[in-house]
């Protein structure tokens, strides 16, 4: 079903579009609407760590302009720096978002900025989108106190809270859990999960309140992925093959799926944004594939491997080299999935209007092992395509090219000197296909303060993976 038609029997369909000029909440009360009311992205809030860099400075959340008709468009126009070294900043979100869209009161006001080496937590304040400003820091003492660590996935959920993926302990092992914070004063209350189960490790999340669902996914105990990708890790059984299904209202584990060897390192989840659906997909970064995940009629959850990619040779490894899926989305209708192979150097978009049979429609090549297109605007691609995020009208496919320090450089290291980029290419869905953008190019290692790594892109109003329906 497209997000296009919400149901009938949907309390956001109808009834939903009234409340959204009614009520002063924040976001938007079905995916449809902010697919076609949230106009045009005018600026960009990307994340920007030195960790690892020859010149090791704080890291900072930059703000990239993004309105064409602007004087500085393509630009790194404001920075927030944090106060401290070493933080590796690397996923973020707000305090407020469409799951909350009926809540009088609240605003989407508020970046919560979490270090993933350092466990320090940032709050920014962002009601001016040009001109943020740092509020609040948490320091890790406050989230090692509650025995948690490496911060990864911010959503903003139901019931006045933000919840965040925590995947050690706080000596850096497993297990990991999730730190639940309070969505005004941002105080720590404690683990969101009641039981965590068998659940050991952890990485990303998608939360679907009306079907009572939570699920999340695996990377490692983060002093296994901190220096660096070492295969022997995986051999032994370090890195993750699993995502787990949690019930929402109890905060209990309830399922495991495993995925064995078809499965490995499964990164980013990615749920329908229309509430209706129960199923998503996630990307098995080392594995190389796509798997789709599902409820079955009796509540129980299956998956599929629906696209599975083969490595490829080359002359300077002594093995075929993975694709390595490092992150995926969905449009916001529902229909198109992105993901970008890390390593070979392409962003892949399928049509999944028929979600178990993805298709193949087009594919962009920018740097990578095996990339034909290594230079934009005369600039060389260092890295390959990454962090993906797509404008909300679904026109436009933004792509930062570094994962995290110490893999990029271990496979990227050009990225430690002169820092990574930020590309674009425009993606027209009525004929399934994009075209890379060659006059858009936003070079981070022209960073004021010395050249920076690129991460997470997000939206001032919000996008295809922040915002969550009820």
């Amino acid at each position: 079903m497209s997000t296009d038609d919400p149901s009938p029997h949907s309390e956001h369909s109808s009834r939903g579009h009234q409340e959204h000029y009614e009520v002063e909440g924040p976001g938007y009360p079905t995916p449809a609407a902010m697919r076609t009311e949230g106009g045009r992205e005018q600026t960009a809030y990307v994340m920007a760590p030195r960790v690892g860099m020859e010149e090791d400075g704080p890291d900072f959340v930059g703000v990239v302009d993004l309105d064409p008709e602007s004087d500085t468009y393509s630009e790194l126009i404001d920075t927030v720096e944090m106060p401290n070294r070493g933080d590796e900043l690397h996923h973020f979100g707000w305090n407020a978002c469409s799951s909350s869209c009926h809540a009088e009161g609240l605003t989407r006001q508020y970046l919560v900025v979490p270090g993933q080496r350092s466990s320090r937590i940032h709050v920014i304040d962002a009601e001016d989108p040009r001109d943020p400003e740092m509020v609040k820091v948490i320091e890790p003492e406050e989230v090692f106190a509650h025995d948690l660590s490496a911060p990864h996935t911010v959503h903003c959920v139901p019931g006045g809270k933000v919840v965040v993926s925590m995947l050690g302990d706080a000596e850096g092992e497993l297990p990991g859990g999730f730190l639940q914070l309070d969505q005004e004063d941002f105080s720590i209350e404690g683990h969101w999960e009641a039981d965590r189960g068998e659940m050991e490790m952890n990485y990303d999340y998608w939360y679907q309140p009306r079907h009572d669902v939570l699920i999340s996914s695996e990377w490692a105990a983060p002093n296994t992925y901190y220096p660096g990708f070492d295969l022997e890790d995986v051999e032994e059984g370090k890195y993750g093959d699993s995502i787990h299904v949690w019930a929402w209202e109890d905060r209990e584990h309830v399922q495991t799926l495993e995925f064995g060897e078809r499965g490995r390192i499964p990164l980013e989840v990615r749920m329908s944004h229309n509430p209706e659906e129960t199923q998503g997909y996630v990307g098995a970064a080392l594995s190389s594939n796509i798997i789709r995940f599902y409820e079955e009629d009796d509540g129980t959850w299956d998956w599929d491997v629906v696209i599975d990619e083969e490595p490829r040779e080359h002359e300077d490894w002594d093995m075929p080299v993975p694709p390595l899926i490092t992150d995926i989305l969905l449009s916001l209708d529902d229909q198109f999935l992105f993901f970008s192979n890390w390593l070979h150097g392409d962003v892949r978009m399928y049509d999944v209007s028929d979600s178990a049979n993805p298709r193949l429609v087009d594919r962009v090549w920018a740097g990578g092992l095996f990339g034909d297109r290594q230079e934009v605007k005369n600039t060389e691609i260092r890295g390959a395509p990454q962090m993906l995020q797509l404008s909300r009208d679904g026109r436009r496919l933004y792509w930062t090219t570094s994962l995290f320090s110490s893999w990029d450089n271990q496979f990227f290291p050009d990225i430690a000197e002169d820092g990574s980029l930020m590309l674009k290419a425009d993606v027209y869905p009525d004929e399934g296909r994009m075209e890379l953008d060659e006059e858009f190019l936003v070079d981070f290692g022209d960073a004021p303060g010395g050249p920076a790594r690129a991460h997470e892109i997000r939206w001032p109003g919000g996008d295809c993976t922040s915002d969550v329906w009820q």
